[in-house]
């Protein structure tokens, strides 16, 4: 009855060859993994940055019509930064809540605006109390060729995220092609 209990205890451990051959094989799996890992967090990157545009531009849309004050999402491609400021007393000022913070572009996503109202404080897209907009683009390219737009048709929509391919230095909607 010894032996046995003996063999018995035996079968339930690993050897240390056997636990080398199993890290062997899973490194050889993420080593191959990686490349395509990489791409996907960098996608990643432009639609989080594409979605927290779309956020500030439903915020400032949305306390525009019930505060009945125009707000403006400022845009400085030089320092590559955005940020939302309101009309008070006729003065533009930054807003004094979490919606208020100067926002940074991640430094490999090239941005592009297309038709932005401009004055001497810079680039912005308005938001007025009756509830239209500067109708405009605000585009995100990212190193790996993603294109998103953040876009307003016509000054009565909503801004919404197009994603579009780069065909021949033009734009084209990825799904309509």
């Amino acid at each position: 009855m010894t032996a046995q209990k003996r063999q018995h205890r035996g079968h339930g451990a690993f050897t240390l060859l056997e636990l080398i051959l199993v890290m062997v094989i899973l490194s050889t799996v993420l080593a191959m993994a990686a490349p395509s890992l990489r791409g996907f967090f960098g996608s990643r990157k432009t639609h989080d940055e594409a979605a927290q545009l779309l956020a500030l531009t439903q915020f400032a849309r949305s306390q525009a019509i019930s505060e009945g004050i125009t707000y403006r999402l400022n845009v400085d491609t030089n320092d590559r930064v955005y940020w939302l400021t309101s009309q008070r007393k006729g003065v533009f000022e930054k807003l004094k809540t979490e919606f208020g913070y100067v926002f940074s572009f991640p430094s490999d996503i090239t941005v592009e605006l297309e038709d932005v109202d401009k004055d001497d404080d810079g680039m912005y897209f308005a938001f007025t109390p009756q509830g239209t907009v500067t109708a405009g683009t605000i585009r995100l390219i990212d190193r790996r060729g993603l294109v998103l737009e953040i876009t307003c048709p016509t000054v009565t929509e909503s801004f919404s995220i197009v994603e579009k391919e780069q065909v021949d230095n033009r734009y084209a909607s990825k799904y309509n092609r």
